[in-house]
């Protein structure tokens, strides 16, 4: 016998491992039968497990978030103000009577891309002292009836932002309802 022929103290013994049990008599599947519904536990712990499940991780750059709040319509106005702008402000922004400083395009970027450039631009406007600003968010004209996503996150995002006081859609010679008016908040 020579030493390859020993049983190796690390091996699996099946033969010993099967010991008692027996053999099956059917060997084919019944797919006569309806399978058995499940119960679905709904308790408050797996209610919230499913929702977490189903969401997408949000992503929070620069304060802004990666979701959506409110999916606005390609041609719907927007207007914006925080509390205390006063109604004449307002009047004059919607009008197109305060002058513009600077102006973001932001055609051809991506969501991440667009977030991150507004978010810059904002700041960067915020320190320059500037009062008003133009940010061009297109209309989303491809599909009839589709909802602008980029207009919608230009929507939350410039709510989010503390240098926005106010904004609304543009007059059309400006671009109308594919660009907004943006308010900043005065240096103190």
């Amino acid at each position: 016998m020579s030493e390859n022929d020993l049983p190796n103290e690390n091996e699996f013994d099946f033969s010993a491992a099967m010991k008692g049990v027996t053999r099956h008599s059917d060997d084919r599947a019944d797919l006569r039968g309806q399978p058995k519904k499940l119960k679905l536990a709904d308790d408050e712990t797996t209610r919230y497990k499913r929702l977490v499940a189903v969401q997408d991780e949000e992503m929070v750059v620069d304060g802004l978030t990666s979701e959506v709040i409110n999916l606005v319509e390609t041609e719907d106005e927007l207007i914006y103000a925080a509390p205390g702008v006063q109604l004449k402000v307002m009047k004059k922004l919607k009008q197109g009577h305060l002058p513009w400083d600077a102006g973001l395009d932001l055609h051809g970027y991506t969501l991440d891309d667009a977030r991150t450039e507004l978010g810059s631009f904002i700041r960067e406007c915020s320190l320059r002292q500037l009062r008003c600003v133009m940010v061009i968010h297109g209309k989303s004209n491809s599909v009839e009836g589709q909802q602008a996503l980029m207009k919608s996150y230009v929507n939350d995002w410039l709510q989010q932002m503390s240098q926005v006081i106010a904004f609304s859609s543009a007059q059309p010679k400006d671009g109308g309802t594919g660009a907004l008016y943006v308010l900043l908040k005065r240096a103190k």
